[in-house]
């Protein structure tokens, strides 16, 4: 068991890569931190060719590059990476961290000294102080915030940035949930986590491979963790909505005829309205979370066993390269 292993899931982007890991070696060569690095290949069409060959690092000894069979995703590459790490190459600490440079290298060592001030007993995550995207962007991301709290109780602040102690790997590898969102998957799992503030830097080469789309399944993806939690919030609204109506409606009827007068037809069409709405959305909450309940008796997909069934072979890309 060695200290550091840096996790990073790659789609295409080697020269992204490759500069990202060489500020990652200054970075940890100024703080006096080894490490070794694990890239997730997320089934890129363009093959690693000597982006790394001329590389010398100072404390980065191993650089393994993990083969997945076909293109998962960001969040499910992330899922396998951990796994991987869990079952065969064990270390104290974990660093998950994007390979486009928009997570620095240069806070890297501030993780560690955090986690290593917890005494390495929590999960410590980058929060996003100050981030580098367009207004547009930053709108829509308070937005999903402000319905992500909403929805599931939980604020978040947080992308996949961190650092987590190998003890909480074997626990975290087997939240099915891992699956379909890393950080999700740790809130859920209610393993002690905690924060400091980081920028969010811009990229290093290239265009965002997510795009509008890709962002919006990102943020479904993470409230589908907490499924049952949604179900059950939109079952109380509804109700309380519900209630309500029926109230307003009794009440639209019922003080006209003691007063001598006619129910306001309008005020009746919108009461009426709201009430169908609310049946709908009560009937459509309690499906969910019978659904949901329902599925935690089938068997799900879990990292820990099912991870090997998409790795294709692993290769080693620096110091040497060769195929393991």
């Amino acid at each position: 068991m060695h200290g550091l292993t840096i996790l990073t899931p790659v789609f295409n982007d080697w020269e992204s890569l490759g500069h990202m890991l060489r500020a990652l070696d200054q970075a940890l060569d100024q703080a006096g931190m080894p490490a070794e690095v694990v890239v997730v290949d997320d089934g890129s069409t363009a093959p690693l060719r000597g982006e790394l060959d001329q590389t010398r690092f100072a404390r980065i000894s191993r650089v393994e590059v993990l083969h997945l069979r076909r293109n998962l995703g960001h969040q499910r590459a992330i899922a396998i990476g951990l796994a991987f790490v869990h079952g065969e190459r064990p270390c104290e600490a974990v660093v998950v961290m994007d390979a486009d440079g928009q997570d620095r290298p240069s806070d890297v060592p501030a993780l560690v000294r955090t986690f290593q001030q917890e005494g390495g007993q929590k999960i410590v995550f980058a929060a996003r102080a100050r981030r580098s995207e367009s207004l547009l962007f930053k709108a829509c991301y308070h937005g999903y915030r402000a319905l992500h709290k909403v929805l599931t109780g939980v604020s978040v602040r947080v992308g996949n940035f961190s650092i987590v102690p190998f003890w909480t790997l074997g626990g975290l590898v087997a939240v099915s949930e891992l699956w379909n969102h890393y950080s999700a998957a740790v809130f859920r799992s209610k393993l002690p986590f905690t924060t400091i503030p980081t920028h969010r830097a811009e990229r290093i080469a290239g265009d965002p491979h997510m795009k509008f789309f890709a962002l919006v399944l990102h943020g479904m993806s993470a409230l589908s963790v907490f499924g049952d939690v949604i179900g059950v919030r939109m079952l109380v609204m509804a109700s309380g909505v519900l209630c309500l109506a029926v109230g307003g409606l009794g009440a639209a009827l019922f003080i006209p005829t003691q007063i001598g007068g006619e129910a306001p037809r309008l005020a009746m069409f919108l009461l009426g309205l709201v009430l169908i709405v609310s049946v709908q959305v009560v009937a459509m909450s309690a499906l969910l979370i019978f659904s949901i309940l329902s599925g935690r008796a089938n068997s799900t997909f879990l990292p820990i066993r099912d991870y090997r069934h998409f790795v294709r072979d692993v290769s080693k890309a620096y110091p040497a390269a060769q195929v393991e």
